[in-house]
């Protein structure tokens, strides 16, 4: 079993904190939440301090904020229906552009792999592509209406220009670019009710789910030809609901996080808990097996909006709450 030990808890927000966010190199971590500000935090020395106030930029609550692959972006996506585009340069962030278009409440913003396109997703039911230019403008390049209800998350394949987003509506979509148009390739049915948010393996072959039906989901995807015989349609891949987790939540599971360093599963959960999750050893990839390794029960004191694996070191996490407050933990794993 594991332990999750609280290293440090960080406050300033006034208001509920709703997403936190690493930097690509493990250093900083944004968070933003309902006071319309963005907070960075780093180390000086053995403390970890709020190295900037991003006040500027949105008129709503922020509801999420994504690094860009290089680091030297950060979107933020409002309830005030824009995104905001900061660029930072010598550890100053500024403003350069705001993403107009979404009717209601943007509700995640996402940056592919290459740096190249940010994915958008709001209440208005629409997931919104936008194309970098080489001058940093951005254009959008698509806007998708394949779910019938407020798009609660979108998130792009970790190598892959292919979008993930999941929504009220219960389902989860992949898409894809056809002939100079990003179209649904993919409908994933399995949660009986709102679908929280989603997460790749580090390889993008497997997603995992989280659910107001309070259940985790693994997806595996299968390639045409795959030795299992799972029907495929032309040279798309199918995805396959291969284990649910189920009876280790109490309430809607909002968050969820999958380390791309040590295969560890992270969830925040609206009962205030954090658990961590470990695929057991020489369990069958078409029907894994995951324990609850360990427990953070009463991680807040309100809802864990978010949590967050640091992409540099692999046992330590960021989660954040309706509380107020960012937490930073480290995760030990007992050795037999």
């Amino acid at each position: 079993m594991g332990t999750l030990d609280n290293v440090c808890t960080l406050e300033g927000h006034d208001e509920q904190v709703w997403c936190v966010s690493w930097n690509p190199t493990g250093t900083l971590l944004a968070s933003c939440g309902g006071d319309k500000n963005i907070r960075v935090w780093g180390q000086e020395g053995d403390k970890w301090v709020c190295k900037s106030v991003l006040s500027e930029g949105h008129q709503r609550t922020i509801r999420y904020v994504s690094w860009s692959p290089c680091g030297n972006y950060l979107a933020s996506a409002s309830f005030d229906a824009t995104v905001c585009v900061w660029s930072r340069k010598e550890g100053e962030f500024e403003c350069i552009a705001t993403l107009e278009g979404h009717e209601n409440e943007v509700k995640a913003v996402s940056w592919a792999c290459t740096g190249n396109l940010l994915a958008t997703c709001s209440r208005d039911k629409s997931v919104w592509i936008w194309e970098v230019t080489e001058d940093e403008d951005y254009e959008c390049a698509s806007v998708i209406s394949s779910h019938t209800q407020d798009v609660k998350y979108c998130t792009w394949h970790p190598s892959k220009e292919i979008l993930v987003s999941c929504s009220y509506d219960d389902t989860i979509k992949l898409y894809k670019e056809e002939i100079d148009d990003w179209t649904c390739c993919s409908t994933l049915e399995s949660h009986d009710s709102t679908v929280w948010k989603v997460a790749f393996d580090k390889d993008g072959e497997r997603l995992v789910s989280v659910s107001d039906d309070k259940t985790v989901k693994i997806w595996q995807e299968y390639l045409p030809g795959n030795k299992e015989g799972v029907p495929t349609k032309g040279k798309d891949g199918a995805w396959k609901c291969v284990c649910t987790l189920s009876g280790f939540h109490n309430r809607a599971i909002f968050d969820v996080d999958w380390s791309h360093l040590s295969g560890r599963i992270v969830t925040g959960c609206g009962d205030d808990c954090i658990r961590v999750f470990k695929e057991e050893e020489g369990s069958d990839p078409n029907q894994p097996s995951f324990s609850l390794m360990a427990t953070a029960r009463q991680a807040h004191d309100q809802d864990v909006n978010s949590v967050a694996w640091n992409p540099k070191v692999s046992n330590m996490l960021a989660s954040c709450s309706d509380d107020g407050t960012v937490k930073l933990w480290k995760y030990y794993e007992q050795e037999y």
